[in-house]
């Protein structure tokens, strides 16, 4: 009798549960995985660079950088992951006027840094307003979804009403020469707009008039032009316009199956250009192989599918769209960059998520996590029944 009362009192004791606003764990735990791994094959990638540009008596100066923008992006990701998603909700139209405005001014003080003017220097930090202007888009398109609600299907809102918020980021962004942003920002919206409830045949006819303006572009842009030869036949100017991707090639190639070892890649040795950013990829094939590879997109496609998980369970509209935004905007640069390194596609200079150097990208890319981990609070709440604003 005692022990029934031993097991009954014990069976009735409160079992440990998760607090119903404790983020997302196994989301926090793939971001902070991709970041050390990220950190990691950058000081590998970069230190062969970095000794060069110091006359060789430091390694380890690109990954200082990023590691520095590493701190203030976890302090970002922190902080917005205890703000609500309706403070952004309130931001959305001055974080879009701002980010024009930055993009706008790159045109008159930007500094241009490999034949480009995409950078503006504040008080001696260097950073990129379309990094800016992606999330300001992103949190501009979810604000609209929730106010057009169902007429979200129809032309004059699901096509004119997006198509001009698009347009006001991507003429600045054209006028900058900016193809990458410009194509990686239309993916997202694209997307987005699906997941707003835009029809299909709006999409494919936007899709349709998208590849016609590249074609253009393309046309009435040499450089662009030269990556699209360099992609499609390499091999006729290997020591030009082909150089790059060949060098990113033998380098996937020489890591076979289980790769070199890490550390030990000789195409980082100056020969693949950008090996620390856009085509750290392929450093990663050169060092890890194709197993150590596979897991990188492994890894990847988990934090994909798990945002995509917590944007479902977002408590309301306008939070689903957010985090659904914000986790397309990661998988769009990861799906580019791969195709990029591997000469799927022509290069487009976008780099990989948590492992290309640049702090802005980083910093930014960590905040935007920390969004998402903020919806990720409510995934455990009655969903909230929503009427257009």
């Amino acid at each position: 009798m005692a022990k029934a009362i031993r097991l009954s009192a014990k069976e009735n004791r409160p079992v440990a549960r998760p607090r119903d606003d404790s983020v997302d764990y196994p989301f926090l735990f793939l971001v902070l995985l991709l970041l050390t791994v990220g950190l990691i094959m950058l000081y590998s990638a970069s230190y062969a660079q970095s000794e060069y540009d110091t006359g060789y008596t430091d390694s380890a100066r690109y990954l200082r950088k990023q590691a520095a923008c590493a701190a203030i992006g976890l302090a970002a990701m922190y902080f917005f992951s205890r703000i609500p998603a309706a403070v952004w909700y309130n931001l959305a139209w001055p974080l879009y006027g701002t980010s024009i405005l930055l993009l706008l001014s790159v045109l008159v003080v930007g500094q241009e840094v490999n034949g480009a003017r995409r950078w503006i220097n504040i008080a001696g930090i260097q950073f990129q307003p379309s990094e800016i202007a992606k999330f300001a888009q992103i949190v501009l398109f979810a604000r609209l979804t929730r106010h057009f609600g169902p007429d979200a299907e129809t032309f004059r809102y699901g096509v004119m009403g997006f198509g001009m918020a698009l347009m006001g980021i991507l003429v600045p962004l054209a006028l900058e020469k900016h193809l990458s942003a410009i194509m990686l920002m239309g993916m997202v919206a694209v997307v987005m707009m699906f997941v707003a409830g835009t029809r299909m045949k709006w999409l494919l006819a936007g899709a349709g008039a998208a590849m016609v303006f590249v074609i253009v572009y393309i046309s009435f842009m040499g450089y662009a032009g030269d990556r699209v030869t360099a992609w499609l036949h390499p091999e006729q100017d290997p020591g030009d316009t082909g150089y790059q991707i060949l060098q990113s090639l033998y380098a996937i190639g020489s890591g076979g199956l289980f790769g070199l070892g890490w550390g030990k890649s000789r195409q980082k040795y100056l020969y693949l250009p950008f090996q620390y950013n856009d085509y750290i990829f392929a450093i990663c094939c050169e060092e890890l192989g194709l197993v150590g590879a596979l897991g990188i997109a492994l890894l990847f496609s988990m934090l994909i599918f798990r945002g995509y998980w917590i944007a479902l369970r977002a408590r309301d509209r306008f939070s689903t769209v957010l985090a659904a935004g914000l986790v397309t905007l990661i998988a769009v640069q990861t799906i580019l960059n791969l195709c990029v390194v591997t000469n799927l596609l022509p290069s487009t200079g976008i780099a990989l998520p948590f492992f290309s150097y640049g702090g802005t990208a980083l910093a930014v890319n960590l905040g935007e996590m920390g969004i998402v981990l903020s919806i990720s609070r409510q995934r455990n709440k009655r969903k909230i029944q929503e009427v257009s604003l």
